[in-house]
């Protein structure tokens, strides 16, 4: 259980600092360090993102960061797709699953490093917070 504790510190710091998905990092946390199989670490996922969200929202609501109508439409846009998802998550075999959140995973590290190299290689200095 320290285990799950430390991830859920770990990644709720990276979420609120980066904005990237908690399911990106809970993830193959859980089924790396804990030995959650695949769907268990998705679904458990799925429930752990449902307070870091609304707790870096808040936060992010202070700074002037957050646009409520955008999200309420990316969420209630996200309910179908997530029924979909489930239910096709459950009818393949959990090594597609892995190998396929492992491609993904792959191509957006590879999408976001390949985007600041090309900036760097141009000379352009980096974007100020």
């Amino acid at each position: 259980m320290i285990w799950v504790a430390l991830i859920g510190v770990v990644a709720g710091v990276l979420a609120g600092m980066l904005g990237i998905g908690g399911g990106a990092l809970f993830v193959p946390a859980l089924v790396l360090v804990v030995g959650l199989d695949q769907v268990d670490a998705e679904a458990t996922s799925l429930l752990a993102i449902v307070p870091v969200a609304f707790v870096g929202a808040l936060r992010q609501r202070r700074y002037g960061n957050l646009r409520p109508r955008e999200g309420f439409t990316l969420g209630l846009c996200a309910i179908p797709g997530a029924l979909i998802g489930v239910a096709v998550v459950n009818a393949v075999p959990e090594r597609a699953t892995k190998i396929g959140f492992a491609v993904l995973l792959v191509y957006i590290a590879w999408t976001l490093a390949s985007g600041e190299l090309r900036e760097l290689r141009a000379g352009a200095p980096p974007p100020m917070p």
